[in-house]
């Protein structure tokens, strides 16, 4: 069985930082793009950053752009997103996701295998 399972999530005040982390098992993703997606309290689904197998960035949301940092370390099976500078509008749980259908990385529909998310709330 293939789980993502996060975990780093916490409260943290504005400005401050987390590591999130998400690590597979069931299966190796070091083929495999990897991700992250956030959703806020009513509100969709959004597309936070990606990485491509070989530790490349595919992309960032324009809202975390020079404070959120993704990376991968493939001999765990694990994949990273570092947040700094915190907003209380990142406030959400954080998803993470590996496999892609195709080459749409900002689509949510397009991952194939999701975690059950991290919680991240972010105090003014």
């Amino acid at each position: 069985q293939v789980q993502l399972v996060e975990s780093g999530g916490g409260l943290v005040q504005a400005g401050g930082s987390l590591r999130l982390s998400c690590a597979a098992s069931g299966r190796t993703f070091s083929g495999d793009a990897m991700g992250w997606f956030r959703q806020a309290p009513g509100k969709e689904r959004e597309f936070v950053a990606a990485v491509g197998w070989s530790g490349n960035r595919l992309g960032y949301a324009d809202s975390v752009k020079g404070r959120f940092i993704i990376s991968r370390d493939n001999a765990k099976n694990t994949v990273y997103l570092q947040v700094n500078r915190l907003k209380p509008e990142d406030t959400a749980v954080y998803y993470c996701v590996g496999q892609l259908k195709d080459s749409e990385y900002v689509s949510a529909t397009t991952w194939i295998y999701w975690g059950q998310g991290t919680q991240v709330t972010v105090s003014s």
